[in-house]
């Protein structure tokens, strides 16, 4: 999985991933069938994290200081690190949706399970009066997770001393919630 994130899937060959797992290519084959069947089992780890966020999400406590903290964490995880990875679905959907339906599937897979999440913080937020009722929820969390995508791929290409323009976007994006 880490080393179809940090070169993608056209970038990562074959030998890399022998490499990378310590298997020959026989091995490697034999398990996986092909470096597509490989990198579909790297997606479906890969939900995991987006998992994890969702269980964050779901941590008592205000819903919108959850959202923040999750927006917040996108935008850190790439700023405190050399390699700027960004996020492997994202990644993926922007080198190969559209090409191959499996992959395809499977990106959604992994946003629809941070979609629904947020979609239950903003429920829970408009229970608590904290995030404004006039809107679906449904339309609340697409707006947030477009916004959480996008601070993705921001933050791979912002250097880390411009954190606060990227903490203004938070802001922003959450006042719209409000």
């Amino acid at each position: 999985m880490d080393t179809f994130w940090r070169s993608g899937y056209e970038g990562t060959s074959a030998q890399a991933l022998v490499d990378a797992t310590g298997l020959g290519r026989g091995s490697l084959y034999a398990a996986y069938g092909s470096k597509a069947g490989l990198f579909e089992q790297a997606l479906l780890r890969y939900r995991k994290r987006a998992q994890a966020q969702v269980d964050q999400l779901r941590q008592p406590g205000s819903p919108l200081r959850r959202l923040r903290e999750l927006m917040e964490d996108v935008v850190d995880a790439d700023l405190k690190t050399m390699e700027k990875r960004g996020c492997l679905a994202t990644n993926s959907a922007i080198e190969l949706c559209g090409r191959d339906s499996r992959i395809d599937d499977l990106v959604r897979s992994n946003f629809s399970i941070l979609m629904r999440g947020i979609e239950e913080a903003i429920r829970r937020g408009q229970a608590e009066d904290e995030i404004c009722s006039s809107a679906s929820s449904e339309s609340l969390a697409l707006f947030l997770f477009n916004a959480v995508q996008g601070l993705r791929v921001l933050a791979k290409a912002t250097p880390s001393k411009d954190r606060p323009k990227l903490m203004a976007i938070i802001e922003r994006t959450l006042m719209a919630l409000r």
